[in-house]
C-alpha cells in the first residue's frame, strides 16, 4: 500500500499501530483459511441508520443492564444530561411517540460542533436551537433494542469510524477507510474503488462466499464499483429469510434495511447506472431508521432478520454484529477518542468546513453481538469502531489487512465467552410490533 510511512511512524512511536496493511492476522497460517479458535462458520452485520447510544439505549442502565453508560438519571427518573440553548439548557428527554421530526444533522461541521474538542454540548447549537437531539427512547416505546441489549453483549465503547454522515462511515464497514469522503452524496458514488481494495475483493479473492442481502436497494453500491464487480453478490431480502430458514447463510452477510428513495442514503444509491433495474421500480420511503422516518418500522423489520438468525439451524455456528452506521445528530456524552488514521488520504475538506482528519473517531452508536457465545447480559468496555467487523472476518479467515485502522483494530471477541456457550439455545427477544400498513410476513 502506498504512501503512510511517516504516519506508521508517528503512531508506532505512540504504541498505537502494531500492524501494517496487507499483514495476517496469523502469520503462522495460510491466507485464507479458517481457525476453530473463532466457532462460528457465518458472520452477519446489520447496520442501521443514524442513532446514538445515549438516544437509542440511554436508559439501559434502568432497564436491567446497570453496567450500561448511558444517561444519568436523579432519583425521579429524570434524565440529567443537558445542552446549552437558545434559552438555557435543554435537558434529555423521553420521546412519546416513536415518530422522528427532521431537526437532528450528523454532517461533518455539525459533527464537529457537536463534539466541541470532547466537551459534547453542541447538539443543540448544531441545529439552530432544535431540541430534537437531546430526546431519547425508552423501553416502553422500543422494547426490541432494549430487549437485545439486555440479553446479549452490548459495547459501551462501539464509536462510529468517523465524525461525519453515512457514505463515509459505511466505507469504513467495507474498506476500513473512507478514503477522502465525509458526506453522503451522489458524487461521492463516482469515486474510484479504494487503493486497497474493500472486504469483498478479500472474500472474493480467497474464494469465501458473502452476500449482501438488500430490501430495496444494496449499500455496497455506496462503493459504486462494488455492484459492477459482484452483481451475483447480491440478493433480495427474501432470499436471507429462505436462506436462515435453511441454515445456507454464506460466510459473510451484509443484510440491509429499507433506505428508502426518498431518503438521502436511497435517492443517492438510486442514481447508480448499476442500479437503475432496480430503483426505476422503487417508490420507498425507508425502514433504516434515518429521520425523520417512524422508527416503528426500522424496528420491525430489524427484529424480523434477528428471529430468522436465532430460528436457523445454523444458529450454533452464526454471529451477528447488530450496531448503526453513526450518531445521527442526535446527542451522545462519551467524547470520541483518538484514532488510527487508515492510510495518507485526507478528507476532501471545502471552504469553510471544520478542520479535522479520520484520526479520530465519531459519536457512540449502539452495538450488540448476538451469538451463542454471546456473555449474557454483559457489557464491554474495550474501544471498537465498524472495523471491528472487517477485524473480525480477517481474523476467522486470516485475511490480509486494508487499512491501518482495521490492521489494528479489536476483533469482537471481547464480546463473547468461547468457553461456555451459554445461548446454544436460542433466547427469546422481544419483537417489535407491526407498525400499521406493514408486511406481517418476510
Amino acid at each position: 500500500m502506498s504512501g503512510g510511512g511517516a504516519l506508521l511512524k508517528a503512531a508506532a512511536a505512540a504504541g498505537a499501530i502494531v500492524r501494517q496493511p496487507d499483514s495476517l492476522p496469523d502469520p503462522r497460517r495460510p491466507a485464507g483459511t479458517p481457525t476453530e479458535a473463532l466457532p462460528f462458520d457465518h458472520i452477519v452485520v446489520v447496520m442501521m441508520e443514524n442513532h446514538s447510544f445515549d438516544n437509542l439505549l440511554g436508559a439501559l442502565a434502568h432497564s436491567g443492564q446497570p453496567k450500561a453508560q448511558g444517561l444519568k438519571f436523579n432519583t425521579r427518573g429524570v434524565a440529567l444530561n443537558s445542552n446549552p440553548g437558545p434559552e438555557g439548557a435543554v435537558r434529555s428527554f423521553p420521546f412519546a411517540t416513536t415518530a422522528q421530526g427532521p431537526n437532528v444533522s450528523q454532517s461533518w461541521n455539525a459533527t464537529h460542533r457537536q463534539i466541541d474538542g470532547g466537551k459534547m454540548d453542541g447538539f443543540v447549537s448544531s441545529v439552530g436551537g432544535a431540541d430534537q437531539p437531546m430526546g431519547y427512547w425508552t423501553e416502553e416505546l422500543l422494547p426490541f433494542p432494549y430487549s437485545l441489549a439486555r440479553t446479549f453483549c452490548v459495547a459501551n465503547r462501539w464509536f462510529s469510524a468517523a465524525p461525519c454522515q453515512t457514505y463515509p462511515n459505511r466505507r469504513f464497514l467495507m474498506a476500513g477507510t473512507a478514503y477522502g469522503n465525509i458526506s453522503t452524496d451522489v458524487e461521492s458514488l463516482k469515486d474510484p474503488p479504494p487503493p486497497n481494495g474493500t472486504i469483498w475483493d478479500r472474500l472474493h479473492h480467497y474464494e469465501i462466499s458473502w452476500r449482501n442481502y438488500f430490501t430495496d436497494l444494496p449499500s455496497v453500491g455506496i462503493i459504486g464499483s462494488t455492484v459492477e464487480k459482484y452483481p451475483q453478490n447480491l440478493s433480495p431480502i427474501a432470499q436471507f429469510f429462505a436462506d436462515c430458514a435453511a441454515g445456507s447463510l454464506p460466510s459473510v452477510s451484509l443484510v440491509d434495511p429499507e433506505f428508502g428513495v426518498a431518503g438521502i442514503v436511497g435517492s443517492s444509491l438510486a442514481t447508480l447506472p448499476a442500479l437503475q433495474p432496480i430503483s426505476e421500480k422503487l417508490e420507498t420511503t425507508g425502514g433504516d431508521e434515518e429521520n425523520p422516518q417512524d422508527m416503528a418500522y426500522g424496528e420491525y423489520w430489524a427484529s424480523k432478520v434477528v428471529k430468522a438468525v436465532l430460528s436457523s439451524p445454523a444458529w450454533p455456528r452464526t454471529l451477528l454484529i447488530y450496531t448503526y452506521d453513526e450518531h445521527g445528530g442526535y446527542y451522545d456524552h462519551v467524547p470520541p477518542p483518538s484514532a488510527i488514521a487508515p492510510d495518507s488520504i485526507p478528507p476532501k475538506l471545502r471552504p469553510g468546513d471544520a478542520p479535522g482528519g479520520y484520526d479520530i473517531y465519531g459519536p457512540r452508536v449502539p452495538a450488540v453481538v448476538v451469538s451463542p457465545y454471546s456473555k449474557p447480559n454483559a457489557v464491554t468496555n474495550v474501544v471498537h469502531d465498524h472495523t471491528s467487523f472487517l477485524a473480525t472476518v480477517e481474523a476467522k479467515w486470516n485475511l490480509p489487512a486494508l487499512t491501518y485502522r482495521d490492521a489494528n483494530a479489536k476483533t469482537v471477541k471481547d464480546f463473547l465467552n468461547l468457553e461456555a456457550p451459554a445461548f446454544l439455545a436460542p433466547p427469546t427477544i422481544a419483537e417489535a410490533p407491526a407498525p400499521v400498513g406493514a408486511a406481517t410476513t418476510p
